[in-house]
Protein backbone atom coordinates (compact mmCIF):
# COMPACT_ATOMS: atom_id res chain seq x y z
CA UNK A 1 0.00 0.00 0.00
CA UNK A 2 1.12 3.20 -0.91
CA UNK A 3 1.93 5.84 2.17
CA UNK A 4 3.01 9.83 1.86
CA UNK A 5 6.28 9.87 1.46
CA UNK A 6 7.02 12.12 4.63
CA UNK A 7 4.88 9.65 6.26
CA UNK A 8 7.18 6.67 4.95
CA UNK A 9 10.55 8.81 5.93
CA UNK A 10 9.10 8.72 9.67
CA UNK A 11 7.95 5.05 9.61
CA UNK A 12 11.69 4.21 8.78
CA UNK A 13 12.81 6.21 12.22
CA UNK A 14 14.91 8.48 10.77
CA UNK A 15 13.25 11.52 11.84
CA UNK A 16 9.81 12.30 12.39
CA UNK A 17 7.27 13.26 9.90
CA UNK A 18 7.52 17.17 10.33
CA UNK A 19 10.87 17.09 9.64
CA UNK A 20 10.70 15.25 6.35
CA UNK A 21 8.38 17.43 4.86
CA UNK A 22 11.10 19.98 6.16
CA UNK A 23 14.17 17.62 4.35
CA UNK A 24 11.87 17.61 1.12
CA UNK A 25 11.30 21.10 1.10
CA UNK A 26 15.18 21.91 1.12
CA UNK A 27 15.56 19.33 -1.58
CA UNK A 28 17.33 16.49 0.65
CA UNK A 29 14.84 13.34 -0.81
CA UNK A 30 14.65 11.33 -3.82
CA UNK A 31 12.57 8.66 -5.28
CA UNK A 32 13.69 6.14 -7.93
CA UNK A 33 16.37 8.67 -8.83
CA UNK A 34 14.32 11.77 -9.23
CA UNK A 35 13.94 14.64 -6.20
CA UNK A 36 10.61 15.42 -5.22
CA UNK A 37 9.73 18.99 -4.08
CA UNK A 38 6.22 18.56 -2.52
CA UNK A 39 5.32 15.98 0.61
CA UNK A 40 2.40 15.24 -1.83
CA UNK A 41 3.86 12.10 -2.98
CA UNK A 42 3.06 8.67 -2.48
CA UNK A 43 5.56 5.53 -2.73
CA UNK A 44 5.69 1.97 -0.84
CA UNK A 45 8.37 -0.63 -0.22
CA UNK A 46 9.24 -0.72 -4.15
CA UNK A 47 9.87 2.71 -4.81
CA UNK A 48 14.06 3.52 -3.99
CA UNK A 49 13.72 6.66 -1.47
CA UNK A 50 16.85 8.22 -1.14
CA UNK A 51 17.69 10.72 1.91
CA UNK A 52 20.59 13.22 2.50
CA UNK A 53 21.97 10.55 -0.02
CA UNK A 54 21.23 7.63 2.13
CA UNK A 55 18.89 5.17 0.96
CA UNK A 56 15.87 4.58 3.48
CA UNK A 57 13.64 1.19 4.16
CA UNK A 58 10.65 0.01 5.65
CA UNK A 59 10.77 0.70 8.64
CA UNK A 60 12.97 -1.29 11.91
CA UNK A 61 11.53 -2.38 14.98
CA UNK A 62 10.75 0.08 17.12
CA UNK A 63 13.12 0.46 20.52
CA UNK A 64 12.68 2.48 23.34
CA UNK A 65 14.39 3.29 26.45
CA UNK A 66 15.30 4.88 29.74
CA UNK A 67 17.97 7.12 30.27
CA UNK A 68 19.02 8.63 33.60
CA UNK A 69 20.28 12.21 32.79
CA UNK A 70 22.76 13.56 34.76
CA UNK A 71 22.88 17.22 35.96
CA UNK A 72 24.45 19.56 33.95
CA UNK A 73 23.99 17.92 30.59
CA UNK A 74 22.28 19.45 27.54
CA UNK A 75 19.19 17.69 26.03
CA UNK A 76 20.41 18.44 22.19
CA UNK A 77 23.05 17.02 19.84
CA UNK A 78 25.63 19.91 20.19
CA UNK A 79 25.48 22.73 22.46
CA UNK A 80 26.87 26.28 20.77
CA UNK A 81 28.47 27.46 24.09
CA UNK A 82 30.63 24.10 24.44
CA UNK A 83 28.46 22.45 27.00
CA UNK A 84 28.10 18.92 27.97
CA UNK A 85 25.24 17.27 26.22
CA UNK A 86 23.72 13.91 26.81
CA UNK A 87 25.29 12.20 24.02
CA UNK A 88 28.72 13.10 25.76
CA UNK A 89 27.42 10.27 28.18
CA UNK A 90 25.76 7.86 26.31
CA UNK A 91 27.52 4.77 25.41
CA UNK A 92 28.59 4.61 21.38
CA UNK A 93 25.95 2.26 20.52
CA UNK A 94 23.32 4.59 21.38
CA UNK A 95 24.25 7.78 20.00
CA UNK A 96 21.80 7.57 17.22
CA UNK A 97 18.64 7.54 19.48
CA UNK A 98 16.70 10.61 19.49
CA UNK A 99 15.39 11.96 23.15
CA UNK A 100 11.67 12.20 23.71
CA UNK A 101 11.31 15.93 25.08
CA UNK A 102 13.86 17.32 26.71
CA UNK A 103 15.00 18.21 30.55
CA UNK A 104 16.31 21.43 31.07
CA UNK A 105 20.48 21.82 31.67
CA UNK A 106 19.92 21.61 35.71
CA UNK A 107 16.95 18.95 35.62
CA UNK A 108 17.90 14.92 36.55
CA UNK A 109 16.00 11.68 35.75
CA UNK A 110 14.33 10.10 33.71
CA UNK A 111 14.58 10.97 30.07
CA UNK A 112 13.63 8.31 27.44
CA UNK A 113 15.13 7.44 23.86
CA UNK A 114 13.98 5.88 20.66
CA UNK A 115 14.94 5.07 17.31
CA UNK A 116 11.78 5.89 15.91
CA UNK A 117 10.85 9.67 15.02
CA UNK A 118 7.57 9.38 14.93
CA UNK A 119 7.22 8.12 17.89
CA UNK A 120 9.11 10.36 19.47
CA UNK A 121 6.45 13.11 17.97
CA UNK A 122 3.31 11.49 19.21
CA UNK A 123 4.56 11.25 22.96
CA UNK A 124 5.15 14.72 23.19
CA UNK A 125 1.99 16.10 21.69
CA UNK A 126 0.15 17.76 24.27
CA UNK A 127 -3.14 16.02 23.07
CA UNK A 128 -1.40 13.01 24.40
CA UNK A 129 -1.94 13.65 27.45
CA UNK A 130 1.08 11.65 28.81
CA UNK A 131 1.32 12.37 32.53
CA UNK A 132 5.44 13.47 33.76
CA UNK A 133 6.04 13.20 37.60
CA UNK A 134 8.73 14.91 39.25
CA UNK A 135 10.12 15.47 42.63
CA UNK A 136 10.43 19.16 43.15
CA UNK A 137 12.95 20.75 45.83
CA UNK A 138 12.17 24.35 46.39
CA UNK A 139 12.24 27.11 48.73
CA UNK A 140 9.93 29.82 49.36
CA UNK A 141 6.61 29.44 50.50
CA UNK A 142 4.29 26.88 49.88
CA UNK A 143 0.88 28.76 50.60
CA UNK A 144 0.24 29.61 46.98
CA UNK A 145 0.22 25.88 45.49
CA UNK A 146 -3.21 25.77 45.09
CA UNK A 147 -2.78 28.45 42.09
CA UNK A 148 -0.78 25.59 40.24
CA UNK A 149 -3.01 22.69 41.61
CA UNK A 150 -6.22 24.77 39.78
CA UNK A 151 -4.16 26.29 36.33
CA UNK A 152 -2.33 29.41 36.51
CA UNK A 153 -1.52 31.80 33.80
CA UNK A 154 2.53 33.45 33.41
CA UNK A 155 3.18 35.92 31.06
CA UNK A 156 0.60 35.42 29.34
CA UNK A 157 0.85 31.40 28.53
CA UNK A 158 -1.49 29.04 30.04
CA UNK A 159 -0.76 26.11 32.28
CA UNK A 160 -2.84 23.20 32.89
CA UNK A 161 -3.70 22.32 36.47
CA UNK A 162 -0.45 20.30 38.09
CA UNK A 163 -1.01 17.36 40.90
CA UNK A 164 1.28 18.75 43.77
CA UNK A 165 1.60 16.49 46.84
CA UNK A 166 3.97 17.33 49.77
CA UNK A 167 6.09 14.91 50.47
CA UNK A 168 8.07 16.83 53.21
CA UNK A 169 9.23 20.03 54.00
CA UNK A 170 10.12 21.90 50.64
CA UNK A 171 9.64 18.66 48.72
CA UNK A 172 7.17 18.45 45.89
CA UNK A 173 5.60 15.31 43.98
CA UNK A 174 4.96 17.23 40.90
CA UNK A 175 2.74 16.02 38.17
CA UNK A 176 1.72 17.21 34.34
CA UNK A 177 0.64 16.26 31.78
CA UNK A 178 1.13 19.00 28.78
CA UNK A 179 5.10 19.24 29.07
CA UNK A 180 5.63 22.85 28.07
CA UNK A 181 9.01 24.05 28.19
CA UNK A 182 10.12 24.55 31.45
CA UNK A 183 6.68 23.88 32.67
CA UNK A 184 7.85 23.02 36.72
CA UNK A 185 10.09 25.16 36.84
CA UNK A 186 8.22 28.69 35.61
CA UNK A 187 4.86 27.60 37.60
CA UNK A 188 6.32 27.04 40.74
CA UNK A 189 8.33 29.96 40.76
CA UNK A 190 5.55 32.08 39.81
CA UNK A 191 3.52 30.82 42.91
CA UNK A 192 6.05 31.57 45.09
CA UNK A 193 8.05 28.43 45.42
CA UNK A 194 11.26 28.45 43.47
CA UNK A 195 13.02 24.87 42.24
CA UNK A 196 16.47 24.52 44.11
CA UNK A 197 16.36 20.65 42.24
CA UNK A 198 13.66 19.01 39.85
CA UNK A 199 14.45 15.29 38.82
CA UNK A 200 11.62 13.10 37.09
CA UNK A 201 11.33 9.88 38.01
CA UNK A 202 8.15 8.61 35.13
CA UNK A 203 7.04 9.42 32.10
CA UNK A 204 3.41 8.11 31.49
CA UNK A 205 3.97 4.07 32.71
CA UNK A 206 7.67 4.17 32.51
CA UNK A 207 9.60 4.54 35.82
CA UNK A 208 13.02 5.40 36.36
CA UNK A 209 13.55 3.44 39.31
CA UNK A 210 16.92 2.46 40.60
CA UNK A 211 18.73 3.19 37.14
CA UNK A 212 22.06 4.58 37.97
CA UNK A 213 22.80 7.68 36.83
CA UNK A 214 24.04 8.08 33.31
CA UNK A 215 23.07 4.89 32.30
CA UNK A 216 20.22 3.52 29.91
CA UNK A 217 18.30 -0.14 29.53
CA UNK A 218 15.70 -0.87 27.45
CA UNK A 219 11.45 -0.89 27.55
CA UNK A 220 10.02 -4.10 27.21
CA UNK A 221 8.12 -4.84 24.02
CA UNK A 222 5.05 -5.49 25.36
CA UNK A 223 5.23 -1.80 27.09
CA UNK A 224 6.20 -0.31 23.08
CA UNK A 225 3.10 -1.90 22.25
CA UNK A 226 0.94 -0.44 24.56
CA UNK A 227 2.00 2.83 24.01
CA UNK A 228 1.68 2.29 20.23
CA UNK A 229 -1.68 1.43 20.25
CA UNK A 230 -2.82 4.76 22.73
CA UNK A 231 -2.28 6.81 19.90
Amino acid sequence: MKVRIAKFIADSGIASRRTAEDLIARGAVSVNGEKIDTPVFFVDENDVVIVNGKKIGTKTATKLYAFHKPVNTMTTRADPNGRQTIYDVLPNEYKSLKYIGRLDYKTTGLLLMTNDGELARKMTLPSSHIPRTYIATVYGDLSKLDLARHGITVHGIKYAPMKIDVIEDKHLRVEIAEGKKNEVRIVLSAVGAPVKKLHRISFGKIELGNLPVGKIREINQKTIDLILKSF
